[in-house]
């Protein structure tokens, strides 16, 4: 079934580049999300320099800045400030970016009202009241604020189960619509529809379920074994079924019954096995924060990424605000680039992922 908002097709020339045309590096960077420090076009030097000469695929920004144990300004000030910032990045572009952010609502909120962005609430919020129309009304004031400064994908719905009264990071910060799968699929398919309705892409997170867990995958290895069900996968299951979710975003969280080795980003049985040919989902799979120290603690860089691009990954998020690594955008394409020349990658397996990208950018108006 087709999406009930399907996104107006693109014009941009750049993405009607046939992908025989790409290098592989230009079909590598294609595949990584960033972070960078800057509000302004003349703080944003390094961020130019990944987007010029390295050809990243997208941004995402962040309000506030945690590297180096402080906390202070990172990418947001205002609207006209976030909408300039946002042109003149996209302007060095030769693939439209893009251009993604955390507005979950709630705790969740880099557009925050300090900054001159509404007012937002909580999924946790949203559940309660259980009113279709409150949760699209709520959706649409997100999405037009971020389509108004030139965001184009917003990383949630959250559409993790309130599975589990000690989850710190899905129920302690009240990210979640409900304890019932169905519940939570008819929020989320209210708020996305909100979004497509102003061009902006929608992410469904965290696959396959982050909400029975007890730790922080920000923090360290986080085993759900013992307390996932498959009850979780409902969710994706009901919008995958209505075409709802433009990406899906992988959890970082163990679980032995899916693979008694890795965790979920990195495991194929879990992104393609399950995902792929159990649910049927045919779009872009985006990794959560790979410097998270589930992975980045466990793995390294030279052997996680190609873990996860093997495993079924197509975009590699860094958002290099856990720790801020100016030259991880060069070293990521390194990485991956020797793993394909050495045959550790196929190439073909980048041309999958990279296709699927150019195909989501194509899918709204504001990349043309």
């Amino acid at each position: 079934m087709p999406p009930s908002s399907p996104h107006p097709s693109s014009s941009s020339p750049a993405l009607a580049r046939p992908l025989a045309s790409l290098t592989l590096r230009e079909k590598i960077g294609q595949l990584l999300n960033v972070g960078f420090r800057g509000c302004h076009p003349a703080e944003c030097a390094l961020a130019v320099r990944d987007i010029r000469e390295h050809g990243i695929g997208g941004v995402i920004l962040f309000d506030q800045e945690m590297t180096d144990g402080s906390a202070g300004r990172r990418n947001i000030e205002s609207p006209a400030q976030v909408r300039n910032l946002l042109a003149h990045l996209q302007s060095h572009a030769r693939i439209p970016l893009l251009t993604s952010i955390d507005q979950e609502g709630g705790r969740v909120n880099r557009l925050k009202a300090v900054y001159g962005f509404p007012a937002s609430s909580s999924h946790e919020e949203l559940g309660r009241i259980d009113d279709s129309a409150t949760t699209s009304r709520h959706a649409t004031t997100i999405a037009q604020a971020l389509a108004g400064v030139g965001l184009n994908l917003n990383l949630a719905p959250v559409v993790d189960l309130d599975a589990h009264p000690d989850n710190p990071i899905i129920k302690g910060k009240r990210r979640s619509f409900s304890a019932d799968p169905e519940a939570v699929a008819r929020h989320a398919a209210d708020y996305i529809r909100a979004h497509g309705a102003h061009g902006v892409l929608t992410c469904l997170k965290h696959f396959p379920g982050h909400g029975s867990a007890t730790g922080d995958t920000h923090l360290g290895l986080v085993n759900v074994t013992a307390t996932w069900s498959d009850r979780e996968l409902i969710p994706f299951q009901r919008l995958i079924a209505a075409g709802l979710g433009d990406v899906i975003m992988s959890a970082h969280v163990f679980n032995a019954h899916l693979d008694p080795d890795l965790p979920a980003t990195l495991s194929r049985a879990v992104i393609t096995g399950l995902l792929r040919e159990r649910l049927g989902y045919a779009g872009v799979i985006m990794s959560d924060d790979m410097e998270m120290k589930a992975i980045s603690s466990h793995y390294g860089l030279e052997n996680s990424l190609p873990l996860a691009i093997n495993a079924g990954i197509d975009v590699l998020c860094f958002g290099n605000n856990l720790r801020y690594r100016p030259d991880i955008a060069p070293r990521a394409i390194a990485i991956l680039e020797k793993a394909v020349t050495s045959g550790r990658i196929q190439e073909s397996r980048i041309d999958e992922s990279c296709a699927r990208v150019l195909a989501l950018k194509r899918k709204t108006p504001l990349i043309a």
